[in-house]
Parts: C-alpha cells; structure tokens; sequence
C-alpha cells in the first residue's frame, strides 16, 4: 500500500545526502549555521495575528521548539506528529516494514516527510480557525495560515540538513536551544516586564531584589533549583549501563564490552508523548469549535472540562485540590513513555534481534558461550526489553516531576535538553576521535 506513494515522494524536495564521510569541522559547521537559522526565523512575526492572542500550548511551548507569534509557532509538532502515527501503524503491523532494509527505511522516512508536511497544514489551520491563533481580521486568516505553513516546512527541512549534514537532529537540536534561551533567560533577565516594573523578571535578579526590600522570597529559587536537581539525576542516570562482555573470534585476546544504557530509548519517548498531548489539546479545540465536545471544553486557552482537562499538565498546587486529576495524568504520560519507548527501541533497529544481527556479522562473540546469533539474541532478551521498560518509565516519571516543580523551561525540557546535550557530546567526541584516528574509523566500518 505505502509503495504507491512513491511517485509523490519524488516531487517533494529533498536535501542532499552526502556522498562521502563528512568531516567533523564540516558537520560543526552545518550544525551552527542551522542553530543560527533556527533563531533568525523564530524572530520572524506572524503578520495578522491579533495582538490580544495568548499562547495556549505555554506549558508544552519548550518540549514542541516553537516560537509563539512566529512563523515557526508549530515548532517540531507536525514532524513527532507523523513520528507518532508511523511508529504505532509499523508497530501495529498496519504497515508492514523492514527498517533494517535500505528500501523499506526509504519508504518510512518519505512518508513520514508526507505526514509531516500534511500534519503542519492541517495543524495550522486548526489552530487558526479554532482562535488558539486568532487573526486580527478574518480578511487575514488565510495568510496568517499560509505563513505557519512555510515555517513548519522550513523546520522540516532544517531538521532534515542537520540529520544529513550534521551533528545529531534538528528536533534534538531545536529542542535544546528553545530550553536553553528559556533557561538563561528566566534566570538571569534583569529586565522588567509590564506588569511589574521595576521588578526584574528573572528568578535570580527577582530575589536579590526581595533581599534589599527586606521580604526575601525563597520560593523564586524553586525553579532554578529544580533544573540543578534535573540537571544532576539525568547526568547520573545516563551513565548507568549494563555492560555485556565481549571477545573478538578473530583476534585471541581481544575483549571488550558492550554498553546497554538504562536509558536505552533516549528521550524520544518523553518527545512523543508531549507531542500526543499536545495534539488532544488541538483536536479538543478543533471539536469544541464543531460544536462536537467530545474531548472535552476549553475556555480562555485553559482545558476546564473531560479528557482535556485530566490530561492537562498539572500544577504542585493540583496535589491537593485534585490529586485523581495528578495521578491519572501521571499514569497516562508514563504508560505513554513506557509505549514509545518499546516502539522506538524496536522501529530503530536497537532491539536484541537487530543488535544480536550486528554483533555477530562483525564477529563478536560472548565469553562461555557459543558464538551464534541465536545465543546473542537469546542474552539480549533478558535486558534490552527489561531497562527499555524500566528507562522509558524513568524518563516519565522524572519529567512529570520536574513539570510539578515549575522547572524553569519546563521539567520535560530540561530533562530532554540534558539528555539531548549528554549524547551530542558523546557524538563529538566520537567524530573527533575518528577524525584523529583513521585507522579506529576503518576498524569501526565508518
């Protein structure tokens, strides 16, 4: 069925990918020019928009890398949109693919461009016509959704020059930068805002002026304090692994160890799932403005009844007026982490049948056992399905957590942007190693 997609998939542009090992400076490169184009455009206003629109996705705004007012509102949304309906569709067999054939990856990755590309037009307009973008005019509507359509394909194709061309993703990377900036900014802005002036609006500023009022208020530095304590547990987390030793058949002596991080899915569960919220949120408007309530009702940006409510991201102060409303929500985002988790880890070729397949075609083999790929895969079993379980529900609980706290860029942003940062470095590392080392990057089939 997918295969008769083909011929759209060659009149949509695609970005070039290289013919040749790109070099570490070349990949740098191109990973800051597309950090500073990212910004540029986020700077870019929507021409139309009312001056009296709030931003409704607020608490999710970090976790999606948009920039509301933009052009680039929508962020990464359409493209772990369509991420999300792939993976559950291949996941479901619905889609019968082999990611580990080159064919079959194409075909995924060309549809998911299509479902993106699809999911940004669509998100855009929903938005406008629901009034989470209300235009000034309703003579301006159309060209308000067409500017949210040209920047969510711009993300697209940025995204797709840093997965070719550079260093890791441009999801990852644009959601590390939109943290960060809120970060800093929310930290350290001696600025004041309207509503307050004369009051800095960063934490930080905001409480040494509370000192020389003689009221210091401590409860500012909860934020900045939940993002070290963040900070800290990710970094701890990520240098958990199990480690599988290893001997090379071809070589006496030769031993190793092969790394299974406790977080082994990364944090593209937590991704995916603030992007399914984000979505019951749209949809919820979408069927409000139908006259069709069925996910429940939203009155001034904020969810005040059904499914829209119970999974809206709850507040400390949730606790004790509606601790089932927290806890439901709890489960939810979990269980949901825990889903993609499963998903990913499979869909991306890292579950113990394809990493058994590698290990084995490169020769290795595990001290005391018979060297088969029958064997690997039987050793794999007992922990890949068990920490991608246990990393995936880790990963939930802590960015629920955080977001409790009101972490400063949101708990999931931090701990997305940490994880985010921890692998780039450790890919840098890499590049530059083989960069140094010719001989290591022949030995390792680069």
């Amino acid at each position: 069925m997918i295969e008769k997609l083909q011929p759209i998939f060659s009149l949509i542009p695609q970005v070039k990918s290289p013919d040749y090992r790109v070099p570490f400076k070349e990949k740098l490169k191109w990973t800051g020019i597309i950090l500073i184009l990212y910004f540029v455009i986020g700077m870019i206003p929507l021409f139309g928009l009312s001056p009296t629109a709030v931003d409704q996705f607020q608490q999710l705004r970090a976790v999606m890398a948009g920039s509301f007012g933009s052009i680039i509102t929508l962020g990464i949304g359409p493209i772990v949109t369509a991420s999300i309906i792939l993976q559950l569709m291949v996941g479901g067999k619905i889609i019968k693919l082999d990611l580990s054939q080159p064919r079959d990856k194409a075909l995924f990755q060309g549809t998911q461009k299509l479902l993106a590309i699809i999911f940004t037009v669509f998100e855009a307009a929903a938005m406008v016509f629901t009034g989470a973008l209300a235009p000034s005019s309703p003579d301006v509507a159309w060209i308000l959704i067409l500017q949210i359509v040209i920047g969510g394909i711009l993300i697209i194709f940025l995204d797709e020059v840093v997965s070719k061309w550079g260093f890791g993703s441009g999801v990852g990377l644009f959601i590390a930068a939109g943290v960060a900036q809120t970060i800093i900014v929310g930290t350290f802005n001696f600025l004041s805002t309207a509503q307050s002036p004369g009051v800095p609006s960063g934490k930080i500023p905001q409480f040494i002026y509370t000192l020389t009022t003689g009221q210091p208020d401590f409860s500012l530095l909860l934020p900045v304090i939940a993002v070290i304590v963040v900070f800290l547990v990710v970094v701890y987390a990520e240098s958990m692994r199990v480690e599988i030793p290893l001997s090379y058949g071809g070589v006496k002596g030769a031993r190793g160890k092969y790394p299974l991080k406790f977080i082994y899915a990364s944090n593209m569960p937590v991704i995916l799932t603030s992007a399914l919220l984000l979505n019951v949120q749209i949809f919820t408007m979408l069927f409000q403005k139908l006259g069709f309530p069925i996910l429940g009702t939203i009155s001034n940006g904020q969810p005040i009844s059904g499914l829209a409510l119970w999974l809206s991201q709850p507040s400390i102060g949730a606790l004790f007026t509606n601790p089932l409303q927290v806890l439901f929500y709890a489960v939810v985002f979990i269980g949901s982490c825990v889903l993609f988790a499963w998903l990913w880890v499979e869909l991306s070729g890292i579950g113990p049948k394809q990493v058994a397949k590698q290990l084995y075609q490169m020769g290795m083999q595990i001290p005391g056992f018979r060297s088969s790929r029958g064997q690997f895969e039987r050793i794999l079993k007992k922990y890949i399905p068990a920490i991608t379980v246990m990393g995936g529900a880790f990963v939930g609980l802590l960015a629920f957590g955080a977001d409790l706290t009101g972490a400063l860029g949101g708990g999931t942003g931090v701990l997305l942007t940490v994880g985010i940062v921890y692998r780039l470095y450790e890919e840098l590392a890499q590049e530059q190693l083989m960069d140094m080392h010719p001989m290591l990057r022949r030995f390792l089939g680069d």
